[in-house]
């Protein structure tokens, strides 16, 4: 996401209710600003110029600097039912995640809280944040550390004023790395741990037994934190998933690794992460992602609250 085009209007009001909700003091390198989405210089908000998309929604930019580090995030918010999700896309590179959560605030309420990673000059739409002073860029799904409270606490304001889950959306590579697997270490090469066919000490996979659409996919599954001296089924709508037959994967959570999942679970907030393929930008292939994402929304929405579609 790159740089904002006219017609940013100021709300001090907002910006107000913000630092108050978040306990962040307030400070000069803070600022909320009400701005157009179709007027946002941006690729995952000029795949929606159409009006009607954003009937009934607010958007905001926020920005604020905290170490070594300048963020932007962008803030939509369904105004007729704002308690709903929080919805939370953390990577500029994960495009599909952010149809879905644009869809599921439509749907179901809440807030969405998007990292722009276009802060940066020539940025756009990559995984890291690259706006810092010095050092390596910053991944923003590891940043939820004691060491940076305003970029928690701005994150997960309306979380604390709703107290409603929050649901994380991602996309990834297909398939996973076996060499750092307990199991299934004879798959064909992949990357990262992002597979039901995955295992560590920390990754335990309850893979569904069905493998009915969208679970017909390794890739698509839903990830649940629980504290390691407790039961996998101790993590929060962890056993519902897995009796309603999902991929999900249980992470044993001793010491935060700086994720929102951990961040989350150590202070007694209800969360879920949704992971599917990134399959590209090609409509149908962008629409596959995000469906097997809302379909897994739609499933645990049912099962884990008492929201219902709009």
């Amino acid at each position: 996401m790159v740089g904002m085009a006219a017609r940013l209007i100021r709300v001090p009001a907002l910006a107000a209710l913000w630092v108050f909700a978040s306990a962040v003091q307030p400070a000069p390198n803070f600022r909320i600003m009400r701005v157009d989405p179709l007027m946002i210089e941006d690729d995952d908000f000029a795949r929606h110029r159409d009006p009607a998309t954003w009937r009934g929604l607010a958007v905001s930019s926020v920005e604020f600097k905290e170490e070594r580090g300048s963020w932007r995030l962008y803030r939509i918010a369904n105004i007729a039912r704002p308690r709903g999700p929080l919805w939370f896309v953390p990577h500029d590179d994960e495009n599909a995640g952010f149809e879905a959560a644009l869809a599921g605030v439509s749907i179901y309420g809440g807030v969405v809280i998007v990292v722009d990673s276009g802060i940066s000059d020539d940025r756009d739409g990559m995984r890291r944040n690259m706006a810092v002073d010095f050092g390596r860029p910053i991944d923003p799904n590891r940043n939820f550390r004691d060491g940076y409270p305003r970029y928690a606490a701005t994150i997960l304001a309306d979380y604390a004023r709703e107290a409603r889950p929050i649901i994380a959306l991602h996309t990834n590579a297909p398939g996973f790395d076996p060499s750092g697997s307990r199991c299934n270490q004879d798959d064909p090469p992949g990357r990262g741990q992002v597979s039901i066919r995955f295992c560590d000490e920390v990754m335990q996979p309850h893979a569904s037994q069905a493998r009915a659409w969208p679970f017909d996919a390794d890739d698509t599954l839903a990830y649940v934190a629980h504290r390691a001296d407790a039961s996998p089924w101790s993590a929060y709508c962890g056993k519902s998933l897995a009796l309603a037959d999902f991929n999900v994967v249980f992470e044993k959570v001793s010491v935060s690794d700086g994720s929102l999942s951990n961040y989350a679970l150590l202070r007694g907030m209800n969360y879920i992460n949704f992971e599917t393929q990134e399959r590209g930008l090609a409509p149908a292939d962008l629409s596959e992602s995000r469906n097997r994402l809302l379909a897994m929304v739609g499933r645990a929405m049912r099962l884990c609250t008492n929201l219902a579609p709009q």
